[in-house]
């Protein structure tokens, strides 16, 4: 089944950036360690390769690298949020 983008993001939005989507089910978190800093916030510029986010499934902390050089429009999910597979993470315009 197609995955559809949450109702918070736009058609705009939809049209100016690309969705990062989860690779597997697991919990995202925004930073390395509690209390750190996070890797990204809106706003802020990424190159590819980057670490936008990690998913921890079964016990691994798997990095979501950013796919290419852009801006970050919009954080979809909060720290700590299962995720499904295909999920859309972030927006990079």
């Amino acid at each position: 089944p197609a995955v559809t983008p949450p109702a918070s993001v736009t058609a705009t939005e939809e049209q100016r950036g690309e969705f990062v989507k989860s690779p597997m089910v697991g919990a995202v978190y925004l930073q390395p360690t509690p209390g750190a800093k996070r890797f990204i916030q809106a706003g802020e510029q990424v190159i590819a390769g980057q670490t936008l986010l990690i998913i921890e499934a079964m016990k691994t902390m798997n990095p979501v690298p950013s796919p290419r050089d852009g801006k970050v429009t919009k954080v979809l999910v909060e720290d700590g949020q299962p995720v499904e597979f295909g999920e859309p993470l972030v927006v990079i315009e």
